[in-house]
């Protein structure tokens, strides 16, 4: 940009007083107010060569974290311990001090392992307990049932589980198989509160034929209330020995398989609370 000869003609006489207050500590706008001059390409043209006063530094906190970081790192500090303490990303950290000794392990290789597998092994009991203080409130919220809860859970249960009548197989009675004793808990509940006498109801066990088919009826028997010798010829799997078994724990006890004479009425009415289910829960119905 041109500059007014009349105005900025004696250069060198503005330079001296422009240095001259520099050297006093003037910053820019100083020197510019006390010299009226407008021109910042001037203005820097006159005082170049001249450092700033220190006032007019602006403070670099990275510096600061520089300083820091490198202390750290002389005591030992890994990079994550830095950043957990100084908040700058990892990359910085390299940069600043990667000149440094590396620090001495503060932990053996087992010893490494060791704490690993116990924050590890603290991990999973904190999310255990987390799983099972939810299941503890979803079991305490639902509370006792009424008849009607308890019919339309059997209902449900039933058509998830039991024996369904067919076009092509007619079948309107109550048979009902599973391996869950809490199930069957549950459907034995269903069937005294539609009236269903043990007199009605015959058991057997279905079971793979390398159990303890003995004990799995004396299980099944005392949890259904009966004498074992009520119960039918067991029914069992032959073993595919192709199979890799996962149900061979100590737990295992085959299915109970349970039927009620003379339900077909009770099967209809189940059916049709069924659909009536269904229905209930559709909003534009």
């Amino acid at each position: 940009m041109t500059t007014t000869p009349s105005r900025y003609a004696d250069f060198e006489t503005l330079r001296e007083q422009a240095i001259a207050l520099r050297r006093e500590g003037l910053s820019l706008r100083q020197i510019r107010d006390r010299l009226k001059i407008g021109n910042n390409d001037i203005l820097n043209r006159l005082v170049k060569g001249e450092p700033p006063p220190d006032w007019t530094k602006r403070p670099n906190a990275k510096d600061d974290l520089r300083t820091r970081a490198r202390e750290l790192r002389l005591e030992g500090r890994t990079y994550d311990q830095i950043q957990l303490e100084l908040g700058c990303s990892k990359s910085s950290i390299s940069l600043w001090v990667r000149d440094l000794p590396k620090p001495e392990p503060r932990y053996t290789e087992a010893e490494r392992r060791e704490r690993m597998n116990a924050g590890l092994a603290h991990l999973r009991a904190a999310r255990d307990e987390e799983r099972q203080e939810t299941k503890r409130s979803a079991r305490e919220a639902i509370g006792g049932l009424s008849d009607r809860e308890l019919f339309i859970a059997g209902v449900t249960l039933y058509w998830a589980e039991g024996a369904k009548d067919k076009t092509y197989s007619r079948r309107e009675s109550l048979h009902f198989i599973n391996s869950d004793p809490n199930v069957i808990t549950l459907y034995l509940r269903w069937l005294e509160l539609l009236g269903v006498t043990r007199d009605r109801m015959r058991f057997r066990v279905s079971i793979h034929e390398t159990a303890d088919v003995a004990e799995a009826e004396s299980f099944w028997a005392g949890l259904a209330g009966v004498d074992v010798t009520a119960f039918q010829r067991a029914t069992l799997k032959r073993h595919n020995p192709k199979t890799v078994r996962k149900n061979t724990a100590e737990a295992y006890r085959g299915c109970l398989v349970i039927y009620v004479t003379k339900s077909a009425d009770l099967y209809r009415r189940m059916e049709g609370a069924w659909y009536g289910i269904v229905l209930g829960a559709d909003p534009t119905a």
